[in-house]
Parts: C-alpha cells; sequence; structure tokens
C-alpha cells in the first residue's frame, strides 16, 4: 500500500496552481482538499514594471524569482514592442521558473542548486560587479537579493510584477475542514512564507497538534516556526516532487511522525 493512501492532505497554493501538487499527491493515493491560502493579483500599477522592460537594453541581469513573476513579466513583455533582449543574461531561482522562462524561448545562464535566494546571491556574487540588474518579484519579498547583490558592486532595480492577498472564503473555509474530524488533514502543505503568514492568520487558535506541517524548504520553515508552529516536514528538494517525496517519507517513519524542528 502507498503511504499516503487515505490521509488528508490541505493544499494551500493559490488556486490556480493548487493543481500542480494536488495532482502529485493524488497519484500516491492522498485525499486531496484545496483551500487557497493565498491570491495572486495584479500589483497596483504595472508602470515601473513595463518602464523597466522598455530599457530592458540597460540591464545586464534579469532575474526572475517564481513563475508568478516569470509569467507576469513575459505577458507585459509582448505589450512592449521596443523591448530589447540582446545581451541580456538571465537567472531563475528553480526549475519551474527556468521552466517557464525557456517555454518563452529565453535561456537561462544561472539557476542555483538550492532554490532559495542566498543561493541566487552565492551564484552571481562573483559576476556582477559594475553590472545593471533587474529583479522582477512580489510586492513583498525578502531582501537577500538586492541587498548581497548590491554588496557586490552591482546596481539592483527592484520591480513588482505581482502581489498577494487573503483570499476571500478561504478563512470560513479552513475553519470549518479544521473543526470536521471527517475532513480534519493528517497534513497541510505550505509552499512559500506567504502561505504560512495567512494560514496563521486564517486559523487564527486552531489546534494544530496532530496534524503534520509540510514546508517545501528551509525559509518557509523558518516561517512557520517564526509564527510559533512546527515544520514536521521539509523537503529536501525544494519543489512540489520533493515535498511529496518529504510528506512520504514522513508516513514511513516509525510512529508516522517526521523529526520535530
Amino acid at each position: 500500500m502507498k503511504p499516503l493512501a487515505g490521509k488528508r492532505v490541505l493544499v494551500g497554493r493559490a488556486k490556480r496552481q493548487a493543481s500542480a501538487l494536488s495532482s502529485l499527491l493524488r497519484k500516491e493515493a492522498a485525499r486531496v482538499t484545496e483551500i487557497p491560502f493565498i491570491e495572486i493579483k495584479p500589483p497596483k500599477s504595472f508602470r515601473p514594471l513595463d518602464e523597466a522592460i522598455r530599457k530592458l537594453q540597460r540591464y545586464d541581469w534579469l532575474i526572475l524569482t517564481s513563475v508568478n513573476g516569470a509569467e507576469v513579466f513575459f505577458e507585459r513583455l509582448e505589450q512592449i514592442a521596443s523591448a530589447n533582449l540582446s545581451g541580456l543574461r538571465v537567472a531563475a531561482i528553480g526549475p519551474a521558473t527556468r521552466a517557464e522562462i525557456e517555454r518563452h524561448g529565453m535561456q537561462v545562464q544561472v539557476m542555483p542548486r538550492e532554490y532559495v535566494a542566498e543561493s541566487v546571491v552565492r551564484a552571481l556574487r562573483a559576476k556582477v560587479k559594475g553590472k545593471r540588474i533587474l529583479l522582477v518579484r512580489a510586492s513583498v519579498a525578502r531582501d537577500v537579493i538586492p541587498r548581497e547583490l548590491r554588496k557586490a558592486g552591482a546596481r539592483v532595480d527592484v520591480v513588482e510584477a505581482y502581489r498577494t492577498d487573503l483570499p476571500r472564503g478561504s478563512a470560513a473555509r479552513l475553519r470549518k475542514v479544521l473543526d470536521d474530524p471527517s475532513r480534519r488533514p493528517h497534513v497541510i502543505t505550505f509552499t512559500s512564507s506567504s502561505t504560512v503568514k495567512n494560514f496563521v492568520k486564517m486559523a487564527g487558535k486552531a489546534s494544530l497538534d496532530d496534524v503534520l506541517l509540510a514546508s517545501i524548504g528551509p525559509v518557509t520553515s523558518a516561517t512557520l516556526r517564526g509564527c510559533g508552529l512546527r515544520a514536521n516536514v521539509e523537503a529536501k528538494d525544494y519543489t512540489m516532487p520533493g515535498l511529496v517525496a518529504a510528506i512520504k517519507k514522513a508516513f514511513t517513519t516509525k510512529g508516522t511522525k517526521a523529526v520535530r524542528r
């Protein structure tokens, strides 16, 4: 029998992104409930991003740190005929982001081994002195990349491609699931710090003692701990397949509990 057979897993990704993780879990015979913890919304204005795209010839590097950011970048790029990508080098934070970039015909020169901001910095630090960098990201994000690359001598412009918000109706749905013994999850997945922070706002003081909290990587795990929660499960490979593999491992260890962090 598959280790996740019959296990109830709550997937909290944004609505349009949940299917990828849910599909992997269902292949392992898990019972999946989708309740988005975040909603992806346009920025208050696309003007800064559009202006940066019109002046792409000024930049040496483009850094895209998420699929969401890559999608928006190329959507805006298609509307700006004057954009010049010649000579532009591209860094992507992980394989899903790289795949989205390459789907639009651009090559990715740098993708770090670990898919976190610190690894992006390590991969680029020796390459960017005197260079101009465009970082396209969410409105609220950690400042590791711009701060550290500026220390390395780069000129970094940060532009907002999207923002995240609390999805309407998710809080009520979440509380109902947590309060229903027949639907209460064995596992809740977290794929970003934003999903953690919004979950905490929506869940209130609900007890999670009997629920495994599964994190996609160390940054998300740190956010869980910072919110007073535990990271029972942490993916070694910071991808959707890596997260599923970590959850499977948790249910094959003695007592079906991952090591508490």
